[in-house]
C-alpha cells in the first residue's frame, strides 16, 4: 500500500513539473528579425530551470498587426544590438 502511495505521489509531482514547463518556457519557437522603431516594450526573463536560455520577449506595434509580441533568441548578434540600443533610449526618458 505504501509502494502504490509513494508512486502515485511521484506521478503527480512529475505532471505538475511537466505542466510548470510550458507556464514558464514560453519561448519555444524565436521570433523574426525586427524593426527596433516597432519596439513598444522590452522584457527579459531570468532563465527557469526547464528553459535552456533566458527568455527575451519584444511587444512590437505595427499598423496592420497592431501589438504583438514574441521571443527572440539570446545569442544572435541582432538581439544583443537591440537590448544596448533599448537601454540607451531608456535612459534618455523615452
Amino acid at each position: 500500500m505504501k509502494l502504490l502511495t509513494a508512486a502515485l505521489l511521484l506521478l503527480f509531482i512529475a505532471m505538475c513539473l511537466a505542466s510548470a514547463e510550458g507556464v514558464k518556457c514560453k519561448c519555444s519557437r524565436k521570433g523574426p528579425k525586427i524593426r527596433f522603431s516597432n519596439v513598444r516594450k522590452l522584457e527579459i526573463k531570468p532563465r527557469y530551470p526547464f528553459c535552456v536560455e533566458e527568455m527575451i520577449i519584444v511587444t512590437l506595434w505595427t499598423r496592420v498587426r497592431g501589438e504583438h509580441q514574441h521571443c527572440l533568441n539570446p545569442k544572435r548578434q541582432n538581439t544583443i544590438r537591440l537590448l544596448k540600443w533599448y537601454r540607451v533610449w531608456k535612459e534618455k526618458g523615452r
